[in-house]
């Protein structure tokens, strides 16, 4: 819960700060680029999955929580990348159940868990990303 009225915080510090830049005297700025063709970044180049909504991130980081709390431990922002690399595997090998548990043991780690969550968890750690992080692959 202290997670998400501090995100949402630093959101509306963030937008707060956007505007208060104002002053601006140009009154016919450039035109942006359209938001529907954004440049290829870390997604169209090492196949991850592209950065889930605000809402759907903190959903799935609560999951991950409940699954096991050192699966997050505090990072957050980690834990989403995570998801979104693991994507890739989901991606190019959908039905491997085998291969897709053995790469969520390899990427879903942490300090008290250096070899993964085991099985189990990591089975529903899996489970989870597919639904909140790639649930269109």
């Amino acid at each position: 819960m202290i997670r998400r009225v501090l995100m949402g915080m630093a959101a509306l510090l963030l937008a707060l700060s956007a505007g208060a830049c104002g002053g601006d005297s140009d009154p016919d700025p450039a035109p942006s680029l359209p938001a529907s063709k954004p440049s290829p970044g870390r997604e169209g180049i090492v196949n991850i999955a592209p950065e889930p909504a605000q809402a759907t991130a903190l959903e799935y980081v609560d999951v991950l929580i409940k699954i096991d709390r050192d699966i997050v431990h505090n990072e957050e922002e980690k834990a989403v990348d995570r998801g979104r690399t693991l994507c890739g595997a989901v991606k190019s090998t959908p039905d491997d159940e085998k291969t897709l548990v053995d790469a969520t043991l390899r990427g879903f780690t942490s300090p008290n868990h250096p070899d993964g969550f085991g099985e189990a968890k990591s089975k529903r750690i899996l489970a989870a990303t597919r639904k909140y992080i790639c649930p269109t692959y």
